[in-house]
């Protein structure tokens, strides 16, 4: 007889997509332009530590929220921003996101990884331990992607996201493509 996996479970059965805030969701490049790029909106916040006085300007497509959502069934999605749980609070819900785990980057120390490679990726590949995972983020690198290749047995997709233009459809077939492939 067959049995029922729970939804916590399935969803550790799920490849991971680790979702970075500032470049893939908010192209922090176009924050200079006259006009915000085509589905973007300009939405204020103020997220923790930063001065009360001085909102933080961002860029979010709410496109990008359905997009994503269309992706759970094949990820499980989780923050990997700077922004940590002030994602839950200020991007999830303009995008409509229900809550999502975030990974934590501990203390002001960063871990070790060669010249060139991302302070985050040690990180990112301690969170994914050994499952598979898609990452985006506009600072990933073809270091990243080697060191991950060298330390990650599981299949990962280090896709790096231009800060100007945000996630693209092209970028969310990508992922869907290589979790199909899966």
């Amino acid at each position: 007889m067959k049995s029922r996996m729970d939804s916590r479970e399935r969803s550790r059965t799920k490849p991971l997509l680790l979702i970075d805030v500032d470049g893939p969701l908010n192209p922090y490049l176009a924050l200079t332009a006259e006009r915000a790029p085509e589905g973007y909106a300009r939405h204020w916040t103020r997220p923790s530590g930063w001065p009360e006085d001085q909102p933080l300007a961002v860029l979010l497509n709410p496109e990008h929220g359905a997009e994503l959502l269309a992706l759970a069934d094949r990820y499980e999605l989780v923050w990997a921003t700077t922004w940590e749980d002030d994602a839950n609070a200020w991007i999830g819900p303009v995008l409509g996101l229900p809550e999502l785990p975030y990974v934590e980057w501990s203390g002001p120390e960063r871990r070790g990884a060669p010249p060139g490679t991302f302070w985050k990726t040690p990180y990112v590949l301690e969170y994914a331990a050994g499952r598979p995972f898609a990452w985006v983020d506009d600072e990933i690198t073809s270091y990243d992607r080697e060191w991950a290749d060298q330390r990650h047995l599981a299949a990962a997709l280090l896709l790096r996201i231009d800060p100007g233009t945000g996630l693209t459809r092209r970028d969310f077939d990508t992922l869907a493509e290589w979790a199909a492939a899966l």
